[in-house]
């Protein structure tokens, strides 16, 4: 069976998605660096980290896109 490749649609689908969550995880960065309560803190802390491991998730899939356009 052939490797799975991502349509076009998929791929600009996925491609949203990466700038989308790209820019949340600077942003949750930045607000890190000029909150003041902990727990907020800890809060955009894991959301960085999770917003890391979806990124690597998407870069996985996006490595599955036509290329041949």
């Amino acid at each position: 069976m052939e490797n799975p490749v991502l349509g076009y649609h998929e791929t600009m689908d996925t491609h949203e998605m990466i700038n989308f969550k790209t820019v949340c995880l600077m942003k949750s960065k930045l607000m890190q660096g000029i909150c003041f309560d902990n727990d907020l803190k800890a809060l955009m802390q894991k959301d960085v980290q999770q917003s890391v491991q979806a990124l690597q998730e998407l870069k996985g899939l996006y490595e599955q896109a036509r290329t041949d356009y």
